[in-house]
């Protein structure tokens, strides 16, 4: 009961904030003054705050960004050792720095090393937490552009990415990042520049206790939906997560800027109702999801957690079964990637839901941005099938969706499973799963993990495998590159293409897209594609193993 209640008061508290938090996001994107400080940034990158751009100059801005933060980021990391603050931690080695600095600017924050043992303070702080604050404005961004796109009426631009990184960084993520790490320092999160304390436990050992800025960055790193950690086990840690309401916090957080962004949605087509079925679809796959994984935990199979009532074997004592099932299902439909329970311990059919939550691609509601943007591109897809059982061309807010409109669309839903299962497969094929700690089904769904968190930019871990490899390194790093910057190319060529359409009339033939019945459809589209790509290697690993 304890674990429902847990649940319920989440989503009452994402339904309180929706309206008020959407439309205070929705002034910032759509606002046209720019404050002091703004106008600073302009100036200081060269960029004309009213110039309007293209798709294509709205996506060549977020590569040109994105690609300068993985150099710098990379040159951080590797000469942290003559850093101030660096605590004595050597530079990190080539193919760590180019996972990692490819892992916090992708929004992804897979980590292939232990935090507190690797990098210094200065590293953490204007490396990682500055990635964290950009990466998630650069989600969000690409979202408004493509909103852009449904609102625009025949001018073909997209707004400008440089006011749209700005504003909401800014405006946004800062502002709410400050009050959080006050409450979280409040709570007993650590947030100083100390080396460290060694003290002596209760056995008579001496054990070094790491400080740091670990309150600041665990706002950031929840609210933007980063994921990584500070300490290696994350936030199972109590200077990370300290007590069970800050747990509760942590997932709210994680949570929030998703399930709002609907609303932004649609005041900007001028529909709140659209808005309203978006959320909906979320809604209903995160609640199936939660109430899956919670089930699956609590009622685990084996003679173990059946006897004494729950699968507790790597969970934290403090939250418990349900809240730590939560988690997982909220930071995996999300792409946070923030754990505080190891999911290599979770039952087969309970490990198996955040392979699934990811291999929905993170749409429920997804990553800051890139739940909404592809969310939409799942909605088109089901405004077509519904187009094609009526014979009817169909159409979505007023805009056509023919066949340029939907060879992006099907692109961007083929470039994750593609990305998930080749890598899976070339990991088997060049014998690189050996890395793994199991073989069997269990050892599949460890390799498979890894590459659906890579490649859907989630960042968790499955655990129980050996990443810090070059090879692996190397690939993963390569899986995160291209699932985040292939499906945003095509999501701003999608938006350019909708931006120069003309609106069209709402007619007798005009599917009604803020009804049940279409958020029906859009749920059970986005199972089908899934269980269509997925199924066969589900089978092989967490269902064989469940079934076994």
């Amino acid at each position: 009961m304890a674990g429902w209640l847990f649940v319920i008061t989440l989503f009452v508290a994402l339904v309180a904030v929706h309206r008020p938090f959407g439309d205070y996001m929705y002034r910032v994107v759509t606002g046209t003054k720019n404050n002091v400080v703004e106008r600073g940034v302009y100036r200081l990158v060269g960029v004309n705050p009213s110039a309007e751009q293209t798709w294509g100059v709205y996506a060549r801005s977020v590569l040109a960004f994105s690609a300068v933060s993985i150099l710098f980021l990379y040159l951080f990391l590797r000469v942290q050792d003559k850093l101030w603050l660096s605590l004595g931690m050597p530079a990190v080695t080539d193919h760590v720095a180019w996972n990692t600095a490819v892992s916090f600017v992708t929004n992804t924050n897979w980590q292939a090393y232990s935090g507190e043992s690797t990098l210094g303070h200065l590293v953490q702080m204007a490396g990682l937490a500055v990635q964290n604050f950009v990466s998630a404005a650069v989600g969000i961004a690409v979202a408004v552009a493509l909103i852009r796109g449904f609102a625009a009426r025949k001018n073909g631009t997209l707004g400008n990415f440089w006011v749209d990184l700005t504003r909401i960084a800014l405006r946004i993520l800062l502002p709410a990042c400050l009050l959080i790490t006050i409450v979280f320092m409040i709570a007993g999160m650590v947030q100083n520049l100390s080396g460290g304390t060694d003290v002596t436990t209760l056995t008579g050992a001496t054990q070094h206790l790491t400080g740091g800025p670990v309150a600041s960055q665990e706002a950031i790193k929840e609210l933007g939906t980063n994921g990584g950690g500070f300490y290696n086990v994350n936030s199972a840690h109590p200077f990370e997560n300290p007590t069970t309401w800050t747990n509760w916090l942590e997932i709210f957080l994680l949570l929030v800027i998703p399930f709002s962004l609907p609303r932004v949605f649609g005041r900007m087509v001028g529909q709140n109702r659209q808005g309203y079925a978006i959320v909906a679809v979320m809604a209903i796959l995160a609640v199936g999801s939660i109430a899956l994984t919670v089930g699956f935990e609590t009622h685990g199979g084996g003679t173990v957690p059946q006897a004494v009532g729950a699968a507790m074997e790597g969970k934290d004592v403090r939250f418990g079964v349900a809240n730590s099932a939560t988690f997982a299902a909220a930071t995996t439909l999300t792409s946070t990637g923030a754990v505080n329970s190891f999911h290599d311990s979770y039952t087969p059919f309970g490990g198996m839901m955040p392979i699934v939550n990811m291999m929905l691609g993170e749409v429920a509601p997804g990553g800051t941005g890139s739940g909404l943007y592809g969310l939409l591109v799942l909605a088109i897809i089901t405004v077509f099938v519904a187009g094609l059982m009526v014979g009817r061309t169909p159409e979505y807010l007023g805009k056509k969706i023919g066949a340029r409109e939907m060879k992006f669309a099907s692109l961007y839903f083929l470039v994750t499973p593609t990305i998930v299962l080749a890598g899976t497969a070339a990991a088997f094929a060049t014998g690189n799963n050996s890395t793994a700690l199991n073989v069997g089904p269990h050892g599949l769904s460890e390799v498979l993990y890894a590459f659906t968190s890579a490649g859907n930019n989630n960042g968790s871990a499955f655990g129980g495998i050996t990443v810090n490899t070059p090879w692996w390194d190397t690939a993963l790093g390569l899986a995160m590159l291209l699932g985040r910057f292939l499906p945003i190319v095509l999501v701003l060529a999608l938006a350019g293409s909708l931006a120069r359409q003309k609106a069209t009339p709402e007619s007798e033939g005009t599917l009604p897209t803020h009804q049940p019945l279409f958020v029906g459809m859009v749920v059970g589209v986005t199972v089908v594609l899934v269980a269509l790509t997925f199924l066969p290697a589900l089978a092989l690993g967490p269902i064989a193993e469940g079934l076994s």
